[in-house]
């Protein structure tokens, strides 16, 4: 049985890998077809480019050129389809400082976009790759119109290449890649030309169409910019646009323009982005392609002279820096904000300046755990006297909490009377029932930002605390820090004053379990802030109830308020 499952396995693979193959050897598999013979190979498609200076790919040049006076067009045909299988299977490289991208002739789409600086996830010996790989998607940077025929003959023409440059770097910080295509039976042209720059995740882009009927539409691609779709807290995943003035994430099933003053267009997941930026009047195209499948584009009007059209593509990480140096508010995609519903713009407010405390802190220490616990003991210093007055609230509620019990007891039938007696309660003991609640509440945004900022931003991403913690932006390999904080948050609770009755301080009890398994999923980063704050409250309520709050409590206990009656 083992064998025969052995031999089925063999002949599967033999069957999948070399189907293509036998084809070919026997003369089965039919030549590239071309949709329209006169036009997909132009006489400069397929005749060589002028020199120039760098590096140039270019088309070998034939003694008889399709197109020219005295061919046929099945002659061009003939001709021109070999000339085509060799080029399809060329690429056009360019390596910066800080990605390496390759573009295909065919088309003149982006087929690889690599981020020199961060590496997968999945594989830690791999770079992130924001071109999706495999599959039929959209390509990047592809060119259509509304002409569906004219449409494919952009994507799949094969286009002349002219480039100028070997490597950039500081001696040669910008290059230039030109693609050009042309029909001459129907009069249609088109160079796209890309301007790179050694430091800079922007690229430049040129078109200059002649003879495109009505206006051109950019396409970004499918799911380009999206390294990791991820589930749960994680923020906007997909498309995304700023048009006018207002940022709309919405990708319908069925193409929808997005009409309005568009600034850009993009597609984005946690840490990575991919975005369009006219230098003009244009529209937004997203649109939902499938399950966790997005595309978007622009649309732009095709100017008849000869006056390019130019927009810029940025494809790279979410630094809040580097985005913002843009000036199109594309930093805003970095969602601080998302976890308090309505109060996005306040949680941002505060999260901006914490974010960059955290960063500065970091140009010394070098090392984000350590940051981490360095701001959250700051945080914590800053807080120190609304903390204190939450605890002594807390505790002098507890400490009266047998009287008020004895008043709900004796009133429980007589609502009114009940709420004024413990008013008059409170009122002689001259102790605040929101007292405890309400430092907690002023420092809210506090906590929600810097919860943001160590989920969302990708600072944290494999930045290592140290030991078995390599990668603050992942949960805990070894769920320690998440286990050590429920323990934390058990010791919490004992030693904080607390008004509950027994039956409700056992169902409390259940907190600490119930965040332990939530933390589990959480990024360590994440927990250690949590750890960290929860050691620090620990320590602040021992002194707390040590030194500041032991007398008076006792004071409270044993005398009566002396204008009490």
């Amino acid at each position: 049985m083992e064998k025969r499952l052995v031999v089925f396995l063999v002949l599967s693979a033999a069957i999948v890998f070399g189907y293509e193959y036998a084809l070919k050897g026997f003369g089965l598999l039919p030549p590239p077809t071309v949709s329209d013979p006169a036009g997909s190979v132009s006489d400069e498609a397929a005749s060589a480019p002028g020199t120039g200076a760098g590096n140039q790919t270019s088309i070998p040049a034939t003694p008889k050129t399709p197109g020219s006076p005295g061919t046929t067009q099945s002659d061009s045909l003939k001709m021109a389809s070999p000339r085509m299988e060799s080029v399809a299977a060329e690429t056009v490289e360019v390596e910066t400082q800080l990605y390496r991208a390759k573009f295909t002739p065919r088309g003149a789409v982006l087929t690889s976009w690599e981020l020199k600086r961060y590496r997968s996830s999945s594989d830690a010996k791999a770079l992130v790759q924001l071109v999706r790989q495999g599959g039929k998607f959209a390509d990047p940077l592809a060119i259509t119109t509304e002409d569906a025929a004219l449409a494919k003959e952009l994507k799949e023409g094969l286009y002349k290449v002219e480039k100028d440059f070997t490597n950039l770097d500081q001696a040669h910080p910008t290059g230039h890649i030109t693609f050009s295509y042309s029909n001459p039976g129907s009069g249609i042209r088109l160079e796209k030309q890309f301007t790179f720059h050694a430091d800079s995740y922007i690229v430049d882009i040129s078109l200059t169409p002649q003879g495109l009927p009505g206006p051109v539409k950019v396409e970004l691609g499918t799911n380009f910019g999206v390294v990791e779709w991820g589930e749960g807290f994680i923020g906007s995943v997909g498309t995304v646009s700023l048009i006018d003035d207002k940022i709309q994430t919405d990708a319908p099933e069925a193409d929808t323009e997005r009409k309005g003053t568009l600034a850009w267009t993009a597609l984005q997941d946690k840490y990575f982005i991919s975005a369009l930026i006219p230098k003009g009047s244009a529209s937004a195209w997203p649109k939902k392609q499938g399950e966790k499948l997005v595309s978007t584009g622009v649309r732009i009007a095709a100017d008849q002279s000869t006056s390019p059209i130019t927009l810029q593509l940025f494809a790279g990480p979410k630094e809040f820096d580097t985005l913002q140096n843009l000036h199109i508010r594309l930093e805003d995609t970095i969602d601080f904000g998302w976890f308090l519903f309505g109060s996005w713009d306040m949680v941002r407010a505060v999260a901006k300046p914490i974010f960059s405390v955290l960063r500065s802190i970091n140009e010394y220490t070098h090392n984000y755990g350590v940051t981490i616990i360095l701001l959250t003991v700051g945080i914590k210093l800053l807080f120190v006297p609304l903390q204190y007055k939450s605890y002594s609230s807390m505790k002098q509620m507890q400490t009266i909490q047998p009287k008020v019990a004895a008043l709900q007891e004796k009133f429980k039938d007589d609502r009114d009377r009940l709420n004024r007696e413990l008013i008059k309660l409170y009122r002689d003991h001259k102790v605040n029932p929101v007292g405890g609640c309400l430092p907690m509440v002023l420092q809210m945004p506090v906590f929600v930002s810097l919860f943001n900022i160590l989920y969302m931003t990708i600072d944290l991403r494999q930045a290592p605390l140290g030991l078995w913690i390599t990668d603050l932006s992942v949960q805990d390999p070894y769920y320690i820090l998440p286990i050590i904080m429920g323990v934390s948050m058990m010791v919490m609770q004992k030693i904080q004053p607390t008004t509950m009755d027994p039956a409700q301080a056992k169902v409390m009890l259940m907190l600490p379990v119930v965040m332990t398994f939530l933390f589990i999923n959480f990024p360590a980063g994440l927990v250690l802030y949590w750890l960290t704050n929860n050691v620090l409250s620990i320590a602040q309520q021992f002194v707390t109830d040590r030194f500041f709050l032991k007398n008076r409590s006792v004071a409270l206990s044993t005398d009566e308020p002396s204008n009490q009656k």
